[in-house]
């Protein structure tokens, strides 16, 4: 946040303007908010259907399930295939989110990041579960992006969800930790939550 610009006792958040019509943003039109200091280049927000959207703080169980995930996989990445840690997925001219990891081909190249580029992204969740299983899930496939997996950081559980479509994904499946979660582009990747090294 701009201390500059922004009164000190002044909340982050509203719903002052709830049931009126908004103003709709851009992707652009934010990315150059942010290029000018308005938002701190460390504020965390996605881009819901033109509205700026804080992100739920990450819980230190979260982060410990998104470095030893990052570890496990980094380690074992084919040639072909790329991965991002909290990029800003665009997904339409008005919406972009932040994953905590999406999987995509290298020979598209990390630019070129789109729902029909993605292999694979993939939320890990602690406080932010029901609207990653509900409400961001349905962004995803709205958007077309193939797969996603959503990771409960307490449990881990993963739910799978494949088959976009414009009301949801089609396939929706849960894979308990003691199970194996397989990569269908990465076979290198697969992985059981259950026996997954901590950091």
């Amino acid at each position: 946040m701009n201390h500059m610009l922004r009164p000190p006792d002044l909340p982050l958040t509203t719903q002052a303007a709830e049931g009126l019509m908004r103003r709709r943003l851009s992707v652009v039109e934010v990315a150059a908010m942010v290029e000018a200091g308005i938002f701190a280049e460390d504020e965390r927000f996605e881009l819901i259907g033109g509205e700026i959207v804080p992100m739920s703080p990450k819980g230190i169980r979260h982060e410990v399930i998104k470095v030893s995930l990052n570890l496990f996989w980094s380690a074992r990445l084919p040639s072909g295939i790329g991965l991002a840690q909290e990029t800003t997925f665009r997904l339409s001219e008005d919406t972009f989110v932040e994953p905590d990891f999406v999987f995509f081909r290298r020979a598209d190249g990390l630019k070129a990041l789109s729902p029909a580029t993605a292999l694979l992204a993939v939320e890990v969740a602690d406080t932010s579960l029901a609207y990653d299983l509900d409400r961001k899930t349905r962004i995803y496939a709205a958007a077309g992006v193939r797969e996603v997996w959503v990771i409960e950081a307490n449990s881990l559980q993963a739910h799978i969800r494949r088959a976009p479509g414009i009301d949801g994904y089609r396939e929706q499946n849960t894979v308990p930790p003691d199970h194996t979660l397989h990569f269908a582009f990465a076979p290198a990747l697969d992985l059981s939550l259950g026996e997954l090294e901590l950091v």
